[in-house]
């Protein structure tokens, strides 16, 4: 799995780091941060349920 995020479109809504806290964070702006691109199997599902729920939909998940 490899995940992406457009920064630029981000809206800061925070539900990436509620859903995958192990993946996402925020930096000051409230935006979206990528901590790995290349999570673990253990959060797979965890990052493809944050990226259905973002709102501005700026997550891409690679399989």
């Amino acid at each position: 799995m490899r995940v992406t995020v457009d920064k630029d479109l981000c809206i800061g809504a925070g539900q990436c780091v509620v859903t995958a806290p192990d993946v996402f964070d925020q930096d000051d702006d409230g935006l979206v941060e990528l901590l790995t691109d290349t999570p673990g199997d253990g959060d797979a599902e965890a990052v493809r349920d944050a990226a259905h729920v973002c709102p501005a939909r700026v997550i891409s998940v690679e399989e």
